[in-house]
């Protein structure tokens, strides 16, 4: 059987709406408001952070329970 391979998706629920794994419960929640002296900055640094926290997130650390995101 082929593993599944996780994906970063965008998630819209009525309790989240964000980035998260579609293999499991993580979800990016940054620690506050994007930072750079310029918009273009603020994206590059939050899609740099999301990707990097996406890219070592352990699924196994994240089940999903009876709260899913989706």
């Amino acid at each position: 059987m082929e593993e599944t391979r996780r994906k970063l998706v965008w998630v819209e629920s009525e309790n989240f709406q964000g980035w998260a794994c579609n293999a499991c419960a993580w979800a990016f929640n940054p620690l506050g408001p994007p930072v750079g002296q310029s918009l273009s900055e603020m994206m590059i640094h939050y899609e740099r952070l999301r990707d990097s926290e996406f890219a070592s997130h352990v699924c196994a650390e994240h089940p999903r329970g009876s709260k899913n995101l989706r």
